[in-house]
């Protein structure tokens, strides 16, 4: 089964050179967005939550389970080379897609919560000692504070927090402050899922390592946006998933250097992780292998790659500049919603807008505009200590992708304002 999609379908006449993006035939990649919903045609505006999958992902799941449905790296028939070549290529496409060093830097997760929760387990539980220190920001998601806490609470460690600004952007010269000599550990954010801002991770990597700390940073909302390189960034450990990135979901990644991961302790133990076992003694498998231990998610991690094929078939950058044009158009168009307040306005965002309605509570809005047939997400976004600091419960976030327009905006925007006349 051919599961690529030529350039050509996916792009219309532009500059010379630089074709744009074919944003009708991007949408025909989507089965799911050709729906209606309460009566309506879908509307999705909740990718920082999840993306939807294109073709290419979900014909590669069937043709996992039609072709080559096998357990991986043991056998020796034809049908375990295949999947295990197929597993395998994904590894190299993510190194490719991040630009690590080898691919044995890549270790597969089921998603950015496993994975900061595996860098706690084994690199925080052999490293952090009683006084020591972790930083992160208060723009994290619960993914990324409590499990520093409980290895705080385990070890006697101090975690602080990085403050924000009006806008939603750390304050640099304030994180500066925090860092002492017992500073061992920083893991931030790269784009924050609640406002949508992007963090200045290269000043904190660098203002890190002079400080002699080693730095993780939480891509899950990058990942799909923004152009990433680990080693121009030299960050210890990057993190994230595959299901916010147009594959499926129960996938995710730890890029972490050699010398760290070779150094850390196995994460679980069984299969796979293991070189030799006998009862008196277990010697451990070289990386990545050491930190997958049992069967994984085969076929949706097989699909993952043709995830990231979509993000480089269409081009990063061309993805970035147009999910800028939404996100400016949607900051128009919103703004002339009655009661609306935004929330978070850094300069710097990926294509993220939260906000609040004056007298409409964000959960109603959220039903109301369901009933609308448009998609948002309302809550705490897993940020409750962040909404606390802002001083409110939650917002409605719509999140764009690169399959969404401005016409699908111009919908919001009007549904809103019909919310508003409602409730007043």
């Amino acid at each position: 089964m051919n599961n690529n999609t030529s350039e050509h379908t996916i792009t219309s006449s532009g500059t010379a050179g630089s074709p744009a993006l074919d944003i009708d035939k991007i949408r025909e990649l989507f089965p799911v967005l050709h729906q209606e919903v309460n009566g309506q045609s879908l509307v999705y505006f909740d990718n920082a939550a999840t993306t939807q999958k294109p073709k290419p992902v979900l014909d590669a799941l069937h043709d996992y389970y039609t072709s080559m449905n096998a357990n991986i790296h043991r056998g020796v028939h034809t049908l375990a080379d295949r999947a295990t070549a197929a597993f395998e290529a994904t590894r190299e496409s993510i190194r490719r897609f991040i630009n690590a060093a080898e691919k044995e830097e890549i270790i597969f997760t089921k998603g950015t919560t496993d994975g900061l929760n595996l860098i706690a387990a084994t690199w925080g539980r052999a490293n952090i000692q009683q006084g020591d220190e972790i930083i992160i920001s208060a723009l994290e998601h619960h993914s990324n504070i409590v499990p520093w806490q409980m290895l705080c609470q385990e070890k006697g460690a101090t975690l602080k927090v990085i403050p924000i600004d009006g806008n939603g952007d750390i304050r640099l010269e304030e994180f500066e402050k925090l860092l002492t000599n017992k500073t061992k550990l920083i893991s931030i954010v790269h784009a924050s899922n609640a406002l949508g801002t992007i963090n200045p991770i290269e000043a904190v990597i660098k203002k890190g390592h002079e400080a002699g700390a080693v730095v993780v940073i939480d891509g899950a909302q990058a990942s799909a946006h923004i152009t990433l390189d680990v080693q121009a960034l030299d960050c210890d450990f990057y993190v994230f998933s595959g299901h916010k990135m147009y594959a499926p979901t129960g996938t995710g990644i730890v890029y972490g250097k050699r010398s760290l991961l070779e150094a850390m302790p196995p994460y679980q133990g069984g299969g796979e992780m293991i070189k030799e076992v006998t009862f008196e003694k277990t010697t451990y498998n070289v990386i990545p292998y050491k930190f997958e231990a049992g069967t994984p998610n085969i076929a949706d991690i097989v699909a993952f790659r043709h995830g990231v094929e979509f993000i480089e078939m269409l081009g990063r950058k061309k993805i970035a500049e147009y999910e800028e044009q939404l996100l400016s158009y949607a900051k128009e168009k919103l703004s002339e919603v009655p009661g609306l307040r935004f929330i978070g306005t850094a300069k710097r965002k990926v294509s993220v807008v939260s906000f609040a309605i004056e007298g409409v509570h964000h959960f109603d809005v959220g039903m109301m505009l369901d009933a609308k047939g448009i998609a948002v997400r309302t809550g705490h976004h897993c940020t409750q200590p962040l909404m606390r600091m802002l001083g409110i419960e939650g917002t409605v976030r719509a999140s764009f992708s690169v399959y969404n327009t401005t016409a699908e905006i111009d919908r919001l925007a009007e549904g809103l304002k019909g919310i508003v006349k409602m409730m007043r």
